[in-house]
């Protein structure tokens, strides 16, 4: 379980692929103090830690994870936001968040509002149930609030600590980003939809 309050910037080294995974070693500020097997949010997706060597550590996406994120196109450079999953007696600084990306979006807009930024995403019709005015969405893994809710767009402002300390700071129009829908929603659509099917 994750709160989307990315902890550290990390930088892929290495891309390999095995069968129909993808293996990553990841360098960060925080590598050398992860263990194995434990859980790292990884651009908003939960993923293994399965070697740690001084300042790098080491994951893999399976075929489903590749299918649903945009893990399938990083590569060597790759800039990717961090987040170590919450102690059970810490703050919940942003929302509820487990790392399971629904979907990926695609930046259609981002704006320099001279103070902050405002990012646009489009993404799949199937999911505009889920997404409200003032809710809450994982973007990259980062916790954030959408406004401009119309149809399958949204947008979300960014403050300049959020801007610099995230990977949206790279992004540009084109750029496809991972999307984590709230988990309560989903579970109040899930309900509504199988109460209506039954109906």
């Amino acid at each position: 379980m994750f709160t989307g309050i990315i902890e550290a910037l990390g930088i892929v080294t290495s891309v390999e692929n095995k069968g129909t995974n993808k293996t990553f070693w990841i360098s960060s500020p925080i590598s050398a103090e992860l263990k194995v097997d434990q859980s790292l949010s990884h651009n908003g997706v939960c993923l293994t830690i399965e070697e740690v060597y001084t300042d790098v550590h080491r994951v893999t996406a399976v075929e489903e994870t590749l299918n649903k994120s945009d893990l399938d196109s990083w590569k060597q450079g790759d800039t990717i936001n961090l987040e170590r999953c919450l102690l059970i007696n810490g703050r919940l600084d942003g929302h509820i968040v487990q790392g399971h990306v629904d979907c990926t979006a695609v930046l259609i807009e981002k704006t320099d509002l001279n103070g902050s930024w405002a990012h646009t995403f489009s993404y799949p019709d199937n999911f505009k149930a889920l997404v409200i005015e003032k809710g809450s969405i994982a973007v990259n893994g980062i916790s954030l609030t959408v406004f401009d809710a119309v149809n399958n767009n949204f947008s979300v402002a960014l403050i300049p600590y959020t801007y610099s300390h995230t990977n949206l700071q790279n992004t540009n129009s084109g750029d496809t980003v991972n999307i984590e829908f709230d988990m309560v929603g989903k579970y109040i659509n899930r309900y509504l939809v199988t109460k209506d099917a039954k109906s």
